[in-house]
């Protein structure tokens, strides 16, 4: 459930910025009148976001055996790459992101279909963040129970309206900066579980060979079935006889983080301290 709850509010946040920064534009620009259309493509993409869940779990349902295990391990190494690739782009988009939809506000507004373009704007931007949850959960809920994982999902969204709300209609001010430091860190463990549960559901389906398989067994000491193992499973990827192969892919997910992390956000900081 924490994992679930971590990655909807996180996703939910990040929704509800965008379009508080849009809403906040249209209104700074005098059109108030584009307001339904920003809520309209919120609607429309709450609901894709739906019927998305719907057919992922659907398609799931459907497997069975070796088809269903490959099934899982593509879910859960796709959903890391994508929680990956979502961590590194706020952290570099985070600077302009305001500046950024706000001049596309503008040059939507300045249009003849400025409503329709408004729409798309905010349906694609909810729609994103909808469908990466949705794609998240469904990864969440292999590793953890399906009522905990709709359960964390339900707070985390409702905590995210609720931090939203507070960002834009009152005077308190959080520390956002410090929110996505957290909660970054928090999601790197858990991608790195799922790359390390993808792995392993290869393994199971004879994909992927285990090369050891049980590399060690800490059952004993902590027993995975157990509840702090099962909240270790479910938010850091914990697996108390892991074969060789998984050790070697969470190890290495670190590894090509860390590589990739340097890489993109070098130009950055060469940028700063050239100002």
């Amino acid at each position: 459930m924490l994992a679930s709850f971590l990655l909807s509010i996180r996703e939910g946040l990040e929704a509800a910025l965008i379009i508080g920064i849009v809403l906040a534009a249209v209104r700074k620009i005098g059109r108030p009148n584009l307001t339904p259309a920003i809520w309209r493509g919120v609607a429309a993409a709450v609901g894709f976001s739906v019927v998305a869940a719907l057919a992922l779990n659907w398609l799931g349902a459907s497997f069975e055996g070796r088809a269903e295990e490959i099934f899982e391990g593509v879910a859960m190494l796709t959903a890391a790459v994508l929680l990956t690739w979502m961590i590194i782009w706020m952290r570099r988009q985070a600077a302009t992101l305001k500046q950024d939809l706000e001049a596309e506000v503008k040059v939507a507004a300045a249009g003849q279909s400025s409503g329709r373009t408004l729409f798309w704007l905010s349906f694609l931007a909810v729609g994103r963040e909808g469908f990466e949850l949705v794609l998240f959960l469904v990864a969440a809920r292999i590793t953890t129970d399906a009522l905990q994982t709709l359960l964390g999902a339900a707070l985390g969204l409702a905590a995210a309206i609720a931090l939203g709300w507070m960002l834009f209609a009152t005077s308190k001010r959080l520390s956002l900066r410090q929110f996505f430091n957290v909660t970054n860190i928090l999601l790197v463990f858990f991608a790195a579980g799922l790359v390390a549960h993808g792995v392993h559901e290869f393994n199971e389906a004879g994909v992927i060979p285990a090369i050891i398989e049980h590399v060690w067994d800490l059952n004993p000491i902590l027993n995975e079935k157990q509840l702090v193992g099962q909240l270790l499973t479910a938010l850091f990827g914990y697996n108390a006889n892991p074969s060789l192969s998984e050790v070697i892919a969470y190890v290495a997910y670190f590894v090509g983080l860390g590589l990739a992390w340097k890489r993109l956000t070098q130009p950055a900081f060469a940028a700063q301290a050239a100002s």
